[in-house]
């Protein structure tokens, strides 16, 4: 019986491409980097902020890392739901999902995760957000996945992990739980194809549950 369900949060409950562009842009500006678009930032993100600020910056500007980071965390914290909506179908399928419990389990830092989730409405529905300063590794590793699973005390195949990056499926897979992946975010589905099921909208998670084995869990 499936009990609990942990979900990713960029690009699989929300679209914050638009958000993390402008802070992207904002934080580099001082060094005479070009705009870039909202496409371009959903091929780096995944891996955390400081991961996405070295691959923008390069190999051979490293030595501005610092700061670029520093500058984009303090933009970005104050313009977090400028432009950043959740997914059709996303606070509906929370809603029918409430006999379940619920965790976020995103490579944001947890205090920015978890801001986000309050300034859209969506807080409310989870029993636990972690963050990728809130284990001792970051998706891909399994680590966080295991953490959550500790703390409610339920075994990996009582638990699923949703989201739409090879990383979310890849720390899903090697925690041993019931991984669904997401189409319609950041990652294309040649991405996705390790995932145990694929889905096109959130909504169909609420089908899918009872074929994996949580058919109670909806009210």
């Amino acid at each position: 019986m499936i009990s609990l369900l942990m979900f990713d949060l960029d690009g699989t409950l929300v679209d914050s491409s638009v958000d993390i562009t402008n802070a992207l842009n904002y934080a580099t500006e001082p060094y005479g980097f070009g705009q870039i678009t909202p496409a371009r930032t959903i091929t780096l993100v995944g891996e955390g902020i400081t991961r996405l600020i070295e691959k923008l910056v390069g190999e051979e500007r490293t030595g501005i890392v610092p700061d670029v980071l520093d500058r984009f965390t303090r933009y970005y914290s104050d313009h977090l739901a400028d432009f950043t909506e959740p997914y059709a179908g996303v606070r509906e399928t929370l809603e029918r999902l409430g006999g379940y419990r619920k965790a976020v389990i995103s490579n944001k830092r947890e205090a920015m995760s978890r801001k986000l989730l309050g300034e859209l409405g969506l807080l409310q529905y989870f029993d636990m957000v972690l963050g990728g300063d809130s284990a001792e590794e970051r998706k891909p590793s399994p680590v966080p996945v295991q953490k959550a699973l500790a703390v409610f005390g339920v075994s990996p195949r009582e638990a699923v992990m949703v989201g739409d990056s090879n990383y979310d499926i890849e720390a899903g897979r090697a925690a041993g739980v019931h991984t669904v992946a997401v189409t319609y975010g950041f990652r294309g589905i040649e991405y996705l194809k390790a995932a145990d099921h694929i889905i096109s909208e959130i909504g169909e998670l609420v089908r899918l549950l009872p074929a994996i084995g949580g058919a109670e869990g909806e009210r």
